[in-house]
């Protein structure tokens, strides 16, 4: 079997987009290149990739898991070409990570730190972002590990290296009227103003389940911010806005004037660690920033 790369990338880029026109536009190609290499690729595996409609391409059955290893091997292939670039070049390789900003400072950097002393040609390229940006950005190859909360339950396309708990509480400010209740509930947020993350945020599905799960309806968002509600804190110090918050941020100055809510509903177990690609290898750069993390945890 004789498959070419570029037609292994023409089929990942097709399964992404949906689309032959869609793909040739963002590869630079013609559409008739693009196809063929598609033809070329069935022909040598002997099975066909796509379904072809009027909305466009979707994969067929057996092509969806081949996707998905391929597409790992791919990234893998990847890193393995730019390490060896790097190396060729008389660097150390590239380390690239994701970090959730609540655990740059905490985790990423002592951890960045300690690397450079070991590791002093080495260069890092750090991703700052929410998890859902730094899983997606995980999965397509563009990272090497990220830094972040845990999910709940770990995809299967994952690995993840738990490093420390940092639980989710619900807060408000002190003195707001929710505190004055004397027994207060879940039920007595109904009619409370929110600041969250975007729906794509795993702390804010959160929420929404434990209100769903209480039959209570989704929280009223008055205000979403696209990073943390620790960066915009003095906003809710300043009204009866309810919003979600790390014991870690608690404890520090974003945290000021700030108080979790006092009853077990309005916490959210968490863990925060290193998440990798489970198929292919992991970097040897990577590798030893991960080893320096948990050794910076130990300590």
């Amino acid at each position: 079997m004789a498959v070419r790369l570029d037609d292994i990338d023409y089929f990942l880029a097709v399964a992404q987009h949906g689309q032959v026109r869609r793909t040739a536009a963002a590869l630079g190609l013609s559409q008739p290149a693009l196809t063929k290499g598609l033809q070329r690729l069935e022909r040598e595996l002997g099975f066909p990739l796509f379904e072809r409609g009027a909305r466009g391409m979707t994969l067929t059955a057996v092509a969806e898991p081949f996707r998905q290893r391929t597409q790992a091997l791919r990234a893998s292939l990847g890193d393995a070409i730019k390490e060896a670039a790097d190396l060729h070049l008389g660097a150390m390789g590239v380390l690239r990570v994701g970090v959730s900003p609540l655990y740059a400072q905490r985790l990423f950097v002592p951890a960045c730190l300690q690397l450079h002393r070991q590791r002093p040609a080495a260069r890092v390229r750090v991703m700052i972002n929410l998890n859902d940006t730094l899983l997606a950005a995980l999965r397509l190859g563009d990272l090497d590990l990220t830094v972040n909360a845990l999910p709940g339950v770990v995809p299967e396309d994952l690995e993840a290296v738990a490093l420390m708990n940092d639980d989710l509480c619900m807060v408000v400010r002190e003195g707001h009227p929710l505190l004055s209740r004397r027994r207060l509930r879940l039920a007595d947020l109904v009619d409370a103003q929110w600041m969250l993350p975007g729906p794509g945020v795993a702390a804010r599905r959160g929420v929404e389940g434990r209100l769903a799960e209480a039959g209570l309806p989704a929280p009223r968002v008055a205000v979403e911010v696209s990073t943390t509600a620790a960066s915009l804190s003095r906003l809710l110090v300043h009204s009866d806005l309810v919003s979600i918050m790390s014991e870690t941020m608690l404890g520090a100055p974003e945290g000021q004037g700030l108080v979790p809510l006092p009853f077990a509903e309005a916490r959210f177990r968490r863990a925060i660690g290193a998440l990798t690609r489970r198929h292919g290898p992991l970097p040897p750069l990577a590798q030893r920033f991960l080893q320096v993390l948990k050794e910076g945890v130990r300590d």
